[in-house]
């Protein structure tokens, strides 16, 4: 056997533990054994699994780390019957065999378990920091819906997009620019983020009132297909008052017309 500071010598470590080596090839492992870290690490790593298969306390591996086992005893075989005569060291051979093909699916087993738990606590580190994220977000959105500009405002609405599932604080934040905002482009934003989640019982409630008070017509019409398209009784109202002012629009009108039979 030849080796040199360059190659590592992990193939011979098992017949070293079991004393099968020749004595020159021996002195070479051992040679090499005193400049490599590496293999000092993998040798004492074996000499714990060996110690433990003699005490008894191998733990057993699952169902696919037996697959890898079967797997790896097989290609040991082949490789083997290829360059080794049995003869009468059968049981030394089979013993040193089981040595390796255990400390592979050891290791497997190491790994996998290694890498779950990396994997575990990469996803409570997204977690938390999405959760950051969109507490910022909030943050920022609610601040920029106050803001004495305009188009701050608009754009404080428009970060509806980056919460799919908004909470309270924010639904009512957009409710109040829908029932209050002076800026008709404001309000129309906040009405158009408030239609994604018209379903639940906060935004009905918000958009009848709107209805009730809203003095432009292209958001009257927007508010009165979004009642009817969720069925909204409490909406019969507020659309027979608009019918009966004078200073209605008459498209608004129309509109009326043909929502109130679809929720009557």
């Amino acid at each position: 056997m030849e080796t040199d500071k360059n190659k590592h010598v992990s193939s011979q470590l098992s017949a070293y533990l079991d004393g099968l080596l020749s004595d020159k090839d021996k002195q070479l492992v051992e040679n090499h054994l005193a400049g490599c870290e590496t293999c000092q690490k993998e040798l004492e790593g074996l000499r714990e699994l060996f110690k433990a298969f003699e005490e008894d306390h191998v733990p057993v591996p699952s169902d696919r780390l037996s697959t890898q086992f079967d797997l790896a005893l097989e290609r040991e075989k082949s490789a083997q019957t290829k360059v080794v005569q049995l003869e009468k060291r059968t049981a030394p051979w089979t013993k040193n065999l089981l040595k390796i093909a255990a400390s592979v699916a050891l290791l497997i087993a190491t790994f996998q378990t290694g890498r779950i738990m990396e994997m575990e606590k990469s996803n409570d580190d997204v977690a938390i920091l999405r959760e950051e994220s969109l507490q910022i977000k909030q943050t920022a959105m609610l601040s920029l819906m106050e803001n004495q500009s305009a188009s701050k405002r608009i754009q404080g609405v428009n970060y509806i997009e980056e919460f799919p599932n908004p909470d309270e604080t924010i639904v009512k934040a957009l409710a109040n620019r829908l029932l209050k905002d002076e800026n008709d482009i404001v309000r129309l934003h906040a009405f158009e983020a408030l239609a994604g989640f018209a379903s639940t019982e906060t935004v009905k409630s918000v958009f009848v009132k709107a209805l009730e008070k809203e003095k432009n017509p292209s958001i009257q019409v927007g508010i009165i297909q979004a009642l009817v398209k969720i069925q909204e009784k409490k909406a019969v109202g507020p659309m027979q008052k608009l019918l009966e002012q004078e200073d209605t629009q008459p498209f608004v009108k129309n509109e009326i017309k043909m929502a109130l039979p679809k929720i009557i």
